[in-house]
């Protein structure tokens, strides 16, 4: 299993994936996306990130440890204090960083 990595792509770079959808979610999901100022792809990303990280699912695949020697100290800084934040806000911060990288990627085309 590949490990999921938080990373700005572009639309060439990004994998694709057809999804169905039961009839009226695509609307219901772009009214949601309006009211959260995001596209329709980065209100599924955001949700999906946030359902992965209540299950754990995230935290187990990553796999990081504190004492890693792969992470610098700031990046052991951030996964303490983000460890440190309940699930509620640990979801409102993945949520506003795929915001803002969506926000970036989005003026860089």
């Amino acid at each position: 299993m590949r490990p999921m990595k938080q990373a700005i792509y572009s639309s060439r770079t990004a994998d694709k994936f057809v999804v169905r959808l039961p009839d009226g979610m695509r609307e219901r999901i772009a009214d949601v996306a309006r009211q959260h100022h995001r596209s329709m792809n980065s209100e599924i990303i955001a949700r999906l990130e946030q359902s992965m990280l209540q299950e754990g699912a995230l935290d187990d695949e990553l796999g990081i440890r504190l004492d890693s020697p792969e992470l610098s100290l700031h990046e052991r800084e951030l996964l303490q204090r983000f460890r440190q934040l309940s699930r509620r806000q640990q979801n409102a911060l993945v949520s506003l960083i795929a915001h803002d990288a969506e926000m970036a990627a989005g003026n860089d085309d």
